[in-house]
């Protein structure tokens, strides 16, 4: 058992492997009190009166308490960002670390600026972490990409994943955790969407191109093609040998 989470974990692309093991690390530090949560939520007057430039980040790691829903975002986090590294961004991983730091931006953005806006900003003060909302970013962009994969729900009803977004979205009201989460994560990968799959079609311009200062960051990457088991091919032709 041990020997098969090892190889599933080592397969895992760098980026999903990479924030996955970073996201347990944090949220068992603080589970275990090494870390303090203080230290990590987002907090717009620490980061500009005392430079804890690191909360812009951290905020990004920690998943809560060590529970159920740790385990639901867990899980959701390794399959869905698992499934759009290996699949929609094969061998583009500044893409797709690109694509992250859009949401991310995003969704900072829309935090601060929704704390100063009357009638919202009680709800958006009390959104410290944006973990979940990032997480939920990638499982938008996922279904918009394969709207077409059918789905069930906890095996009561199936639908498509074109869906699934709405799906989660109704299962978070019906539990009693707060919609503002999820609708931030809609927000954010709707608009990661529109700008790199609709606006490009219609206007023939690519707003999200990834700079190159963050692709110099990755090595090019082989995209290697495996044969689909159970498939007979035919031989290869035979190749003859040339000397230089």
């Amino acid at each position: 058992m041990a020997q098969a989470v090892e190889e599933w974990y080592k397969q895992m692309p760098i980026i999903t492997r990479s924030y996955l093991t970073a996201a347990i690390v944090t949220t068992v530090g603080c589970s275990l009190e090494i870390i303090s949560p203080y230290n990590l939520y987002l907090n717009p007057n620490l980061v500009v009166r005392q430079y804890e430039f690191w909360r812009l980040i951290t905020n990004f790691l920690y998943f809560r308490k060590m529970d159920l829903d740790f385990l639901f975002h867990m899980f959701f986090l390794a399959r869905y960002c698992k499934l759009l590294e290996e699949n929609s961004f094969r061998g583009r991983t500044a893409d797709f670390f690109y694509m992250l730091l859009f949401g991310a931006t995003v969704l900072t953005v829309i935090v601060l600026v929704g704390g100063m806006i009357p009638y919202v900003s009680e709800s958006f003060a009390k959104i410290f972490f944006l973990s979940n909302s990032l997480t939920f970013m990638m499982v938008y962009v996922w279904s918009k990409q394969n709207p077409f994969i059918h789905m069930s729900f906890l095996g009561l009803f199936t639908f498509t994943a074109a869906y699934l977004p709405w799906v989660l979205l109704g299962f978070s009201i019906l539990v009693g955790t707060s919609a503002w989460v999820d609708l931030l994560g809609m927000i954010a990968g709707h608009a990661y969407y529109f700008l790199e799959d609709v606006y490009p079609r219609m206007t023939g311009r690519r707003p999200l191109r990834t700079p190159l200062f963050i692709k110099s960051l990755f090595a090019d990457e082989t995209v290697v093609v495996t044969r689909p088991e159970n498939v007979r091919f035919a031989p290869p032709p035979a190749q003859e040998d040339h000397q230089d």
